[in-house]
């Protein structure tokens, strides 16, 4: 038997800051609430598993498909379980013309996960813009950004400062 998503606790707590969330929204108007809603749960839980998507669908009144389909519209939700670290590397333009694809080779050598893939400590993935082009190429660990990777030592900078996985 499957462990249930949320423990009494982390239910009551979930509930309590959906209805402050709510409460700045018309009654009638609660599908409004879909991403502070979805963005509580992955706090809670580290991503959205499908039946957390379920009850943030059934709690303001619209289809799963509904919630699944802003989940997966915004980089920011993880459908599925990501590693400690999500890191994200600008491949756009600015980037790309100061070897974002090489970084992004050697990242995947490195940490020994494909681009748009995940293991229990890695999560990898491309990104469209980073907004960091004066300062190109970047990344994202974990939402913290990192500008001027132009050489491997300063890469390795950058990850040698991250705890290992527990």
């Amino acid at each position: 038997m499957a462990s249930p998503l949320l423990t009494a606790e982390e239910q009551r707590v979930f509930d309590d800051r959906l209805a402050e969330i709510l409460s700045h929204y018309p009654s009638d108007r609660k599908s409004a609430a879909m991403l502070p809603a979805l963005h509580l749960l992955q706090s809670m839980k580290g991503w959205l598993p499908p039946d957390g998507m379920e009850m943030v669908a059934h709690k303001l009144e619209v289809s799963p498909e509904r919630a699944y389909e802003v989940a997966t519209f915004y980089v920011m939700f993880h459908i599925r379980k990501p590693g400690k670290y999500v890191v994200d590397v600008c491949t756009n333009l600015s980037c790309s013309l100061w070897g974002a694809e090489d970084l992004l080779a050697y990242l995947e050598q490195k940490l020994g996960v494909t681009a748009g893939e995940s293991n229990g400590t890695w999560t990898l993935r491309e990104a469209e813009c980073l907004a960091s082009c004066g300062t190109a190429p970047c990344l994202q660990v974990n939402e913290v950004h990192h500008e001027n990777l132009r050489s491997r030592a300063a890469v390795d900078a950058v990850f040698a400062r991250l705890k290992p996985a527990s």
